[in-house]
C-alpha cells in the first residue's frame, strides 16, 4: 500500500525564493504544454506525444533566450509538471468514454500564479534525500528544515513541496509499505448513520455530537472578512488580510481533520466491519443546509474509514443511498411513508419504539451484513477518491487526499 506522510517545513528566505522560482517554472511548462496541445487540436493536427512536449518545452526551450531561466530549477520538477498535464488529459478522456466513474471531468485549465495552492514534485531521479541531521536536501533549493512528527517507515519514492493559501510549506512523502498492519480480529460490527445534530449515530446506540467547527469560528471569520473587504485592492495590507483569512480557515480545516482522524481510527480499531450510507453530499450541498453539510465533512470522514479499513484488515461497505434506512422498521421490516425531519422518534404498528437515527444505523448495519451474506441488499464498496496529484481538473470535481494524523493514502 502507498501512504503519504506530510510534514511541516520551514524554508529560509533564500529557499522561499528558490521554491517560488520552481513553482513559477513548473506552471509555465504546464501552461506551454496545454497551449501547444490546444493549438494542435484547433489546427487538426495529431495529438502531441509526451516525449514531443518534453523535447520542445524543456530541452529546446532552455536553449532559447525567452526560456533560458528554466535551467535555474531542477529538470525533474519540469518533467513532473508535464506528467500532471498528461494525467489531467487521461482523466478527461477516461471521463468522456465512461471508463472513469463519478462526475464528469473537465479538460485541463491553465494554471495561474494567483492560485492559493502551489506545488512541485521531486522523484528519485532528482536525487533528493533526507540527511542525517534531519534536513531534506532538494536539488537547486537547498537543505530544508523539517519538523518530523514521526519517522518514515521506508525510503520515499517521491516528495511534493506544497505551499498552501495560508503561506505554510509542507513536504509530502510517498512511501510504499509492505508491512502487514492487520489488527487483531474484533467481535463487533457497526452501522453508522451520519447527520447534522449528531455527526454519527452508531447501531449500538452511541451518539457522537457534531462539533460544528466552522459554526464555532464564524464570528472570527466574519470579522476577518470584514477587515479584508475594507482594504484597498492591490495593496500590501489587503495581501496581509487575505493571509489572515486563509489561516483562520486552515485552522478550522486542520481541527476538523484531526477530530475526524481520531474518531475514525477508534471506530476501525473497535469494529471488524463498518457500514455507512452512501450519501449524495453534492446534492445536499445545494440545499438550504449546505453550510452545515460542508461543515460536517461526511465525505472526508467516510474516506478515512474506507482506507483505514483496507490498511488494517477491516471490512468497509457503503449501503445504497436509496435504501430506506430511516423509514424502515428495524424490528419487522415495515416501510413507512416519507418522514419529516422534525420527527426524531416514532412507533411502529408492530409495537417497536424507535429513535430515528439509531433505527437507521441498525438498518444500515443489517443491509451491509446482508450484502456479504448474499441476501441481496444493495450495499457496495465505495469509489476510490482521485489522488490530489491529478492536476487542473474541474474545480467542482472532488479530489481528495486521505490522511491519518498527517499520513494519507493514495
Amino acid at each position: 500500500m502507498q501512504l503519504r506522510y506530510n510534514y511541516r517545513v520551514y524554508p529560509d528566505t533564500a529557499q522561499r525564493e528558490a521554491l517560488s522560482r520552481s513553482f513559477g517554472c513548473a506552471r509555465v511548462v504546464f501552461n506551454d504544454g496545454l497551449h501547444l496541445r490546444q493549438q494542435a487540436r484547433e489546427a487538426g493536427e495529431k495529438y502531441l506525444s509526451d516525449g514531443e512536449l518534453s523535447r520542445r518545452l524543456i530541452t529546446e526551450a532552455k536553449a532559447t533566450e525567452e526560456r533560458a531561466w528554466l535551467g535555474e530549477v531542477s529538470s525533474v520538477v519540469l518533467q513532473q509538471a508535464l506528467a500532471d498535464l498528461n494525467t489531467a488529459y487521461r482523466n478527461f478522456f477516461a471521463s468522456l468514454t465512461g471508463k472513469r466513474k463519478g462526475r464528469k471531468v473537465a479538460p485541463p485549465r491553465f494554471r495561474s500564479r494567483k492560485d492559493n495552492r502551489q506545488a512541485i514534485r521531486f522523484t528519485k531521479n532528482s536525487r533528493f534525500r533526507v540527511l542525517d541531521n534531519g534536513r531534506l536536501r532538494l536539488p537547486k533549493i537547498g537543505d530544508l528544515d523539517v519538523r518530523w512528527s514521526r519517522t518514515l517507515p521506508a525510503d520515499p519514492s517521491s516528495v511534493a513541496i506544497i505551499k498552501d493559501a495560508a503561506g505554510r510549506y509542507f513536504a509530502s512523502f510517498v512511501v510504499q509499505t509492505a508491512e502487514d498492519e492487520t489488527l487483531p480480529e474484533a467481535d463487533s460490527e457497526v452501522g453508522i448513520d451520519l447527520g447534522l445534530t449528531h455527526f454519527a449515530v452508531m447501531s449500538d446506540g452511541t451518539k457522537v455530537a457534531a462539533p460544528k467547527f466552522l459554526r464555532r469560528a464564524a464570528r472570527k471569520l466574519k470579522r476577518l472578512q470584514q477587515d479584508l473587504s475594507r482594504k484597498q485592492r492591490g495593496s500590501q495590507n489587503r495581501k496581509k488580510a487575505v493571509v489572515k483569512v486563509a489561516r483562520a480557515h486552515a485552522r478550522v480545516a486542520d481541527t476538523r481533520r484531526d477530530w475526524q482522524h481520531k474518531l475514525s481510527t477508534r471506530i476501525i480499531r473497535e469494529n471488524q466491519a463498518v457500514y455507512v450510507e452512501d450519501l449524495c453530499v453534492v446534492g445536499l450541498g445545494r440545499t438550504r443546509l449546505a453550510k452545515s453539510v460542508h461543515d460536517a465533512g461526511w465525505a472526508s470522514f467516510t474516506g478515512m474509514l474506507e482506507y483505514k479499513a483496507a490498511r488494517y484488515g477491516r471490512t468497509f461497505a457503503r449501503v445504497d443511498r436509496f435504501f430506506p434506512s430511516t423509514r424502515m422498521c428495524s424490528a419487522c421490516g415495515r416501510i413507512n411513508e416519507n418522514m419529516a425531519l422534525d420527527i426524531r422518534a416514532w412507533d411502529c404498528p408492530c409495537g417497536a419504539a424507535h429513535d430515528r437515527d439509531v433505527n437507521a444505523a441498525i438498518n444500515v448495519k443489517a443491509a451491509g451484513q446482508a450484502d456479504f451474506n448474499d441476501r441481496g441488499a444493495q450495499a457496495r464498496p465505495g469509489l476510490v477518491p482521485a489522488p490530489r496529484g491529478e492536476a487542473v481538473t474541474h474545480p467542482d470535481v472532488a479530489c481528495s487526499t486521505r490522511s491519518v494524523e498527517g499520513i494519507s493514502v493514495l
